[in-house]
Protein backbone atom coordinates (compact mmCIF):
# COMPACT_ATOMS: atom_id res chain seq x y z
CA UNK A 1 0.00 0.00 0.00
CA UNK A 2 2.83 2.39 0.90
CA UNK A 3 4.55 1.77 -2.44
CA UNK A 4 1.31 2.48 -4.27
CA UNK A 5 0.90 5.76 -2.39
CA UNK A 6 4.44 6.79 -3.22
CA UNK A 7 3.88 5.99 -6.89
CA UNK A 8 0.76 8.19 -6.89
CA UNK A 9 2.65 11.03 -5.17
CA UNK A 10 5.40 10.96 -7.80
CA UNK A 11 2.86 10.98 -10.63
CA UNK A 12 1.08 13.91 -9.00
CA UNK A 13 4.35 15.82 -8.70
CA UNK A 14 5.21 15.27 -12.37
CA UNK A 15 1.75 16.46 -13.40
CA UNK A 16 2.19 19.57 -11.23
CA UNK A 17 5.46 20.38 -13.01
CA UNK A 18 3.60 20.31 -16.33
CA UNK A 19 0.67 22.32 -14.94
CA UNK A 20 2.92 25.03 -13.51
CA UNK A 21 4.61 25.47 -16.87
CA UNK A 22 1.20 26.02 -18.49
CA UNK A 23 0.14 28.74 -16.03
CA UNK A 24 1.12 32.23 -17.27
CA UNK A 25 3.79 33.89 -15.14
CA UNK A 26 2.85 37.20 -13.56
CA UNK A 27 5.62 39.77 -13.98
CA UNK A 28 7.05 41.56 -10.99
CA UNK A 29 8.91 44.85 -10.76
CA UNK A 30 11.91 44.48 -8.43
CA UNK A 31 13.47 47.65 -7.06
CA UNK A 32 16.82 47.52 -5.28
CA UNK A 33 17.55 50.68 -3.35
CA UNK A 34 16.23 53.40 -1.12
CA UNK A 35 12.65 53.43 0.13
CA UNK A 36 12.01 56.68 -1.76
CA UNK A 37 12.24 54.77 -5.06
CA UNK A 38 8.84 53.22 -4.42
CA UNK A 39 7.01 56.57 -4.54
CA UNK A 40 7.16 57.14 -8.34
CA UNK A 41 5.80 53.63 -8.85
CA UNK A 42 2.93 54.28 -6.45
CA UNK A 43 2.13 57.47 -8.33
CA UNK A 44 2.09 55.53 -11.61
CA UNK A 45 -0.38 53.02 -10.20
CA UNK A 46 -2.75 55.90 -9.51
CA UNK A 47 -4.69 53.96 -6.86
CA UNK A 48 -7.54 55.83 -5.19
CA UNK A 49 -6.30 54.78 -1.76
CA UNK A 50 -3.59 52.45 -0.41
CA UNK A 51 -4.03 50.32 2.67
CA UNK A 52 -0.65 49.89 4.36
CA UNK A 53 -0.47 46.56 6.20
CA UNK A 54 2.17 46.46 8.92
CA UNK A 55 2.67 45.76 12.62
CA UNK A 56 3.28 47.66 15.84
CA UNK A 57 7.02 46.96 15.75
CA UNK A 58 7.43 48.69 12.38
CA UNK A 59 5.45 51.65 13.68
CA UNK A 60 7.52 51.86 16.87
CA UNK A 61 10.80 51.63 14.94
CA UNK A 62 9.82 54.65 12.85
CA UNK A 63 10.00 52.70 9.59
CA UNK A 64 6.34 53.24 8.76
CA UNK A 65 6.74 56.99 9.18
CA UNK A 66 9.54 57.02 6.62
CA UNK A 67 7.10 55.62 4.07
CA UNK A 68 4.03 57.65 5.02
CA UNK A 69 5.95 60.94 5.03
CA UNK A 70 7.03 60.27 1.46
CA UNK A 71 3.49 59.32 0.46
CA UNK A 72 2.10 62.51 1.98
CA UNK A 73 4.58 64.61 0.03
CA UNK A 74 3.42 62.88 -3.16
CA UNK A 75 -0.25 63.48 -2.24
CA UNK A 76 -0.96 59.74 -2.13
CA UNK A 77 -4.00 58.74 -0.09
CA UNK A 78 -3.59 55.93 2.41
CA UNK A 79 -4.80 54.30 5.60
CA UNK A 80 -2.85 52.05 7.94
CA UNK A 81 -3.68 48.61 9.36
CA UNK A 82 -1.01 47.96 12.00
CA UNK A 83 -2.58 45.10 13.95
CA UNK A 84 -0.60 42.29 12.30
CA UNK A 85 0.57 39.61 14.71
CA UNK A 86 3.13 36.85 14.15
CA UNK A 87 1.60 33.96 12.19
CA UNK A 88 -1.57 35.80 11.09
CA UNK A 89 -4.76 33.92 11.86
CA UNK A 90 -8.00 33.73 9.90
CA UNK A 91 -9.78 36.14 12.25
CA UNK A 92 -7.05 38.75 11.75
CA UNK A 93 -7.37 38.47 7.97
CA UNK A 94 -11.13 38.92 8.23
CA UNK A 95 -10.55 42.00 10.41
CA UNK A 96 -8.12 43.45 7.87
CA UNK A 97 -10.60 42.80 5.05
CA UNK A 98 -13.35 44.57 6.95
CA UNK A 99 -11.07 47.58 7.46
CA UNK A 100 -10.03 47.53 3.78
CA UNK A 101 -13.70 47.88 2.81
CA UNK A 102 -14.44 50.51 5.47
CA UNK A 103 -11.71 52.86 4.23
CA UNK A 104 -12.47 52.24 0.54
CA UNK A 105 -8.94 51.09 -0.25
CA UNK A 106 -8.10 49.95 -3.76
CA UNK A 107 -4.48 48.79 -3.40
CA UNK A 108 -2.31 47.22 -0.70
CA UNK A 109 1.21 47.93 0.56
CA UNK A 110 2.82 45.49 2.98
CA UNK A 111 5.83 46.67 4.96
CA UNK A 112 7.47 44.45 7.55
CA UNK A 113 8.49 40.81 7.90
CA UNK A 114 6.79 37.71 6.59
CA UNK A 115 3.65 38.11 8.71
CA UNK A 116 2.46 41.47 7.28
CA UNK A 117 3.29 40.25 3.78
CA UNK A 118 1.37 36.99 4.26
CA UNK A 119 -1.55 38.93 5.73
CA UNK A 120 -1.52 41.34 2.78
CA UNK A 121 -1.52 38.49 0.27
CA UNK A 122 -4.47 36.68 1.81
CA UNK A 123 -6.28 40.00 2.26
CA UNK A 124 -5.84 40.62 -1.47
CA UNK A 125 -7.24 37.15 -2.21
CA UNK A 126 -10.19 37.85 0.08
CA UNK A 127 -10.90 41.12 -1.77
CA UNK A 128 -11.50 39.22 -5.02
CA UNK A 129 -13.37 36.40 -3.24
CA UNK A 130 -15.38 38.24 -0.54
CA UNK A 131 -17.83 35.39 -0.01
CA UNK A 132 -15.28 32.59 0.02
CA UNK A 133 -14.18 31.00 3.29
CA UNK A 134 -10.45 31.55 3.68
CA UNK A 135 -10.01 27.87 4.55
CA UNK A 136 -11.38 26.99 1.11
CA UNK A 137 -8.49 28.85 -0.50
CA UNK A 138 -6.09 26.33 1.03
CA UNK A 139 -3.88 24.57 -1.47
CA UNK A 140 -3.01 25.26 -5.07
CA UNK A 141 -4.75 27.49 -7.60
CA UNK A 142 -7.74 28.44 -5.44
CA UNK A 143 -7.53 32.20 -6.09
CA UNK A 144 -7.48 32.30 -9.92
CA UNK A 145 -8.34 35.99 -10.11
CA UNK A 146 -6.43 39.22 -10.48
CA UNK A 147 -5.88 40.70 -7.02
CA UNK A 148 -5.67 44.44 -6.21
CA UNK A 149 -2.23 46.02 -6.80
CA UNK A 150 0.11 44.59 -4.15
CA UNK A 151 3.38 46.26 -3.19
CA UNK A 152 5.72 44.68 -0.63
CA UNK A 153 8.64 46.16 1.30
CA UNK A 154 10.37 43.51 3.44
CA UNK A 155 12.20 44.60 6.60
CA UNK A 156 13.68 41.18 7.35
CA UNK A 157 15.80 38.86 5.21
CA UNK A 158 14.42 35.37 5.31
CA UNK A 159 10.90 34.52 4.23
CA UNK A 160 11.29 35.58 0.62
CA UNK A 161 7.57 36.40 0.71
CA UNK A 162 8.22 39.37 -1.54
CA UNK A 163 8.77 37.02 -4.48
CA UNK A 164 6.71 33.94 -3.59
CA UNK A 165 3.26 32.93 -4.78
CA UNK A 166 2.35 31.54 -1.36
CA UNK A 167 0.99 32.80 1.94
CA UNK A 168 0.81 30.90 5.22
CA UNK A 169 -2.28 31.17 7.43
CA UNK A 170 -2.69 30.03 11.04
CA UNK A 171 -5.91 28.34 12.12
CA UNK A 172 -6.28 28.55 15.91
CA UNK A 173 -9.29 26.21 15.87
CA UNK A 174 -7.12 23.33 14.70
CA UNK A 175 -3.77 24.68 15.99
CA UNK A 176 -2.30 24.27 12.53
CA UNK A 177 -1.04 26.25 9.57
CA UNK A 178 -1.90 25.99 5.92
CA UNK A 179 -0.66 27.57 2.70
CA UNK A 180 -2.53 29.34 -0.06
CA UNK A 181 -0.57 28.98 -3.29
CA UNK A 182 -1.48 30.78 -6.48
CA UNK A 183 0.52 32.74 -9.12
CA UNK A 184 -1.85 35.66 -8.62
CA UNK A 185 -0.40 36.17 -5.13
CA UNK A 186 2.95 37.27 -6.54
CA UNK A 187 3.35 40.93 -5.48
CA UNK A 188 3.33 43.42 -8.35
CA UNK A 189 6.23 45.40 -6.91
CA UNK A 190 8.91 44.46 -4.40
CA UNK A 191 11.41 46.94 -2.96
CA UNK A 192 14.59 45.77 -1.24
CA UNK A 193 16.18 48.47 0.91
CA UNK A 194 18.86 46.97 3.20
CA UNK A 195 18.78 50.08 5.40
CA UNK A 196 15.38 48.96 6.64
CA UNK A 197 16.99 45.84 8.13
CA UNK A 198 19.80 47.67 9.92
CA UNK A 199 19.69 47.08 13.66
CA UNK A 200 17.53 43.97 13.40
CA UNK A 201 18.14 42.00 16.64
CA UNK A 202 20.68 39.16 16.35
CA UNK A 203 18.15 36.42 17.11
CA UNK A 204 15.77 37.62 14.39
CA UNK A 205 18.68 38.10 12.00
CA UNK A 206 19.77 34.51 12.62
CA UNK A 207 16.38 32.83 12.46
CA UNK A 208 15.16 34.69 9.37
CA UNK A 209 18.48 34.09 7.63
CA UNK A 210 18.37 30.39 8.44
CA UNK A 211 14.84 30.29 7.07
CA UNK A 212 16.26 31.58 3.77
CA UNK A 213 18.97 28.91 3.89
CA UNK A 214 16.32 26.22 4.40
CA UNK A 215 14.31 27.52 1.46
CA UNK A 216 17.33 27.44 -0.82
CA UNK A 217 18.60 23.99 0.16
CA UNK A 218 15.16 22.38 0.11
CA UNK A 219 14.42 23.92 -3.27
CA UNK A 220 17.71 22.58 -4.66
CA UNK A 221 17.14 19.08 -3.22
CA UNK A 222 13.70 18.71 -4.81
CA UNK A 223 12.84 16.98 -8.08
CA UNK A 224 11.04 19.96 -9.65
CA UNK A 225 14.04 22.15 -10.36
CA UNK A 226 14.85 24.06 -13.50
CA UNK A 227 18.31 25.40 -14.38
CA UNK A 228 17.10 28.80 -13.20
CA UNK A 229 15.90 27.61 -9.78
CA UNK A 230 19.08 25.57 -9.31
CA UNK A 231 21.18 28.65 -10.02
CA UNK A 232 19.16 30.88 -7.71
CA UNK A 233 19.20 28.27 -4.93
CA UNK A 234 22.96 27.74 -5.07
CA UNK A 235 23.65 31.47 -5.16
CA UNK A 236 21.36 32.01 -2.18
CA UNK A 237 23.04 29.23 -0.18
CA UNK A 238 26.48 30.75 -0.70
CA UNK A 239 25.25 34.26 0.12
CA UNK A 240 23.80 33.06 3.43
CA UNK A 241 26.92 31.16 4.47
CA UNK A 242 29.12 34.12 3.51
CA UNK A 243 27.06 36.92 5.07
CA UNK A 244 24.64 35.80 7.79
CA UNK A 245 27.22 35.42 10.55
CA UNK A 246 28.58 38.89 9.72
CA UNK A 247 25.11 40.44 9.96
CA UNK A 248 24.46 38.47 13.15
CA UNK A 249 27.59 39.83 14.86
CA UNK A 250 27.44 43.32 13.35
CA UNK A 251 23.80 44.48 12.99
CA UNK A 252 24.92 47.69 11.26
CA UNK A 253 26.93 46.06 8.47
CA UNK A 254 25.06 47.40 5.44
CA UNK A 255 26.83 45.23 2.87
CA UNK A 256 26.04 42.02 4.75
CA UNK A 257 22.43 43.18 5.15
CA UNK A 258 22.21 43.88 1.42
CA UNK A 259 23.62 40.46 0.56
CA UNK A 260 21.15 38.78 2.93
CA UNK A 261 18.22 40.55 1.27
CA UNK A 262 19.42 39.26 -2.09
CA UNK A 263 19.84 35.77 -0.60
CA UNK A 264 16.30 35.76 0.79
CA UNK A 265 14.91 36.97 -2.54
CA UNK A 266 16.78 34.35 -4.57
CA UNK A 267 15.85 31.58 -2.14
CA UNK A 268 12.22 32.70 -2.29
CA UNK A 269 12.31 32.72 -6.07
CA UNK A 270 13.75 29.21 -6.11
CA UNK A 271 11.39 27.57 -3.65
CA UNK A 272 8.22 29.19 -4.96
CA UNK A 273 8.94 27.42 -8.24
CA UNK A 274 10.72 24.26 -7.05
CA UNK A 275 8.96 23.90 -3.65
CA UNK A 276 10.30 23.18 -0.19
CA UNK A 277 10.37 19.81 1.56
CA UNK A 278 9.98 17.80 4.73
CA UNK A 279 11.84 20.29 6.92
CA UNK A 280 9.05 22.76 6.29
CA UNK A 281 6.34 20.12 6.64
CA UNK A 282 7.60 19.30 10.12
CA UNK A 283 8.27 22.92 11.06
CA UNK A 284 4.79 24.07 10.04
CA UNK A 285 3.24 21.36 12.21
CA UNK A 286 5.31 22.52 15.18
CA UNK A 287 4.57 26.17 14.51
CA UNK A 288 0.84 25.57 14.35
CA UNK A 289 0.80 23.59 17.59
CA UNK A 290 3.30 25.50 19.71
CA UNK A 291 3.96 28.81 17.95
CA UNK A 292 7.71 28.15 17.97
CA UNK A 293 9.95 30.39 15.87
CA UNK A 294 9.85 29.08 12.31
CA UNK A 295 13.46 29.84 11.37
CA UNK A 296 14.79 28.25 14.54
CA UNK A 297 12.73 25.11 13.95
CA UNK A 298 13.95 24.89 10.36
CA UNK A 299 17.54 25.30 11.48
CA UNK A 300 17.31 22.48 14.03
CA UNK A 301 15.44 20.14 11.68
CA UNK A 302 17.68 20.52 8.62
CA UNK A 303 20.50 18.14 9.62
CA UNK A 304 18.08 15.48 10.89
CA UNK A 305 15.87 15.55 7.80
CA UNK A 306 18.75 15.70 5.32
CA UNK A 307 20.40 12.66 6.93
CA UNK A 308 17.07 10.84 6.95
CA UNK A 309 16.78 11.26 3.17
CA UNK A 310 19.78 8.94 2.90
CA UNK A 311 21.55 8.10 -0.38
CA UNK A 312 18.78 9.58 -2.54
CA UNK A 313 19.86 13.05 -1.42
CA UNK A 314 23.61 12.48 -1.57
CA UNK A 315 24.16 13.71 -5.13
CA UNK A 316 22.32 16.99 -4.61
CA UNK A 317 23.90 17.61 -1.20
CA UNK A 318 27.29 16.79 -2.73
CA UNK A 319 26.67 19.32 -5.52
CA UNK A 320 26.10 22.02 -2.91
CA UNK A 321 29.26 20.96 -1.06
CA UNK A 322 31.21 21.24 -4.32
CA UNK A 323 29.70 24.66 -5.04
CA UNK A 324 30.82 25.86 -1.62
CA UNK A 325 34.23 24.12 -1.92
CA UNK A 326 33.97 22.68 1.58
CA UNK A 327 35.56 19.28 0.87
CA UNK A 328 37.86 17.65 -1.67
CA UNK A 329 35.93 17.32 -4.92
CA UNK A 330 37.35 13.81 -5.35
CA UNK A 331 35.60 12.67 -2.17
CA UNK A 332 32.63 10.31 -2.33
CA UNK A 333 29.08 11.63 -2.62
CA UNK A 334 28.33 10.39 0.89
CA UNK A 335 31.39 12.19 2.31
CA UNK A 336 30.45 15.42 0.58
CA UNK A 337 26.84 15.18 1.72
CA UNK A 338 27.90 14.63 5.33
CA UNK A 339 30.38 17.51 5.09
CA UNK A 340 27.55 19.87 4.10
CA UNK A 341 25.28 18.64 6.89
CA UNK A 342 28.11 19.09 9.40
CA UNK A 343 28.70 22.60 8.06
CA UNK A 344 25.02 23.40 8.72
CA UNK A 345 25.35 22.10 12.29
CA UNK A 346 28.46 24.20 12.93
CA UNK A 347 26.78 27.23 11.34
CA UNK A 348 23.70 26.77 13.54
CA UNK A 349 25.90 26.66 16.63
CA UNK A 350 27.70 29.89 15.68
CA UNK A 351 24.31 31.58 15.35
CA UNK A 352 23.11 30.41 18.76
CA UNK A 353 20.73 27.72 17.54
CA UNK A 354 20.10 24.66 19.75
CA UNK A 355 20.78 21.12 18.56
CA UNK A 356 17.32 19.94 19.56
CA UNK A 357 13.87 21.38 20.24
CA UNK A 358 13.70 20.89 23.99
CA UNK A 359 10.74 21.37 26.32
CA UNK A 360 8.26 21.93 23.50
CA UNK A 361 6.90 18.75 21.94
CA UNK A 362 4.41 16.85 24.08
CA UNK A 363 3.73 13.14 23.78
CA UNK A 364 -0.02 13.69 23.49
CA UNK A 365 0.52 15.76 20.32
CA UNK A 366 2.87 13.41 18.47
CA UNK A 367 0.21 11.74 16.32
CA UNK A 368 -1.25 15.10 15.34
CA UNK A 369 2.18 16.45 14.41
CA UNK A 370 2.96 13.38 12.32
CA UNK A 371 -0.36 13.49 10.50
CA UNK A 372 -0.02 17.21 9.80
CA UNK A 373 3.52 16.89 8.44
CA UNK A 374 2.62 13.85 6.34
CA UNK A 375 -0.47 15.53 4.89
CA UNK A 376 1.44 18.72 4.03
CA UNK A 377 4.33 16.91 2.41
CA UNK A 378 2.30 14.43 0.38
CA UNK A 379 1.67 14.44 -2.46
CA UNK A 380 2.87 18.01 -2.98
CA UNK A 381 6.57 18.19 -2.05
CA UNK A 382 8.92 16.57 -4.61
CA UNK A 383 11.45 15.49 -1.97
CA UNK A 384 14.38 13.15 -2.64
CA UNK A 385 12.78 10.39 -0.58
CA UNK A 386 9.12 10.30 0.41
CA UNK A 387 8.77 9.88 4.16
CA UNK A 388 6.32 7.48 5.74
CA UNK A 389 4.44 8.43 8.88
CA UNK A 390 6.95 6.35 10.82
CA UNK A 391 9.78 8.44 9.37
CA UNK A 392 8.14 11.60 10.63
CA UNK A 393 7.40 9.95 13.98
CA UNK A 394 11.01 8.89 14.42
CA UNK A 395 12.27 12.38 13.55
CA UNK A 396 9.97 14.15 16.01
CA UNK A 397 11.30 11.92 18.77
CA UNK A 398 14.88 12.38 17.57
CA UNK A 399 14.76 16.20 17.64
CA UNK A 400 12.93 16.40 20.97
CA UNK A 401 13.61 15.40 24.55
CA UNK A 402 10.83 12.83 24.57
CA UNK A 403 11.48 9.14 25.10
CA UNK A 404 9.65 6.49 23.11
Amino acid sequence: MELLKHFFYRVYQKLMIILVKLVPNKKQLLINGDLTLIIPELVKLNAAKYLIVTDAGIVKAGILEKLTNQMKQANLKFDVYDKTTPNPEIELIESAYKYYKEVDATAIIAIGGGSPIDLAKVLAAKVVHPNKDIKKMRGILKVIAKIPPLIVIPTTSGTGSEVTIAAVVSDHQTNSKFAIIDPNLLPDIALLDPKLTIGMPPFITATTGLDALTHAIEAYLGNSNTKETETYALEAIKLVFDNLEIAFKDPNNLLAREKMQIAAYKAGYAFTRAYVGNVHAMAHALGGSYNVVHGLTNAVLMPYVFRKYGPKAHLRLANIADYLSIVDKKASLETKAEALITKIEVFNNKLGMPKKILGVIQTKDIDKLVNHAYAEANPFYPVPRIFTKKDFLDLYYEVSDLLK
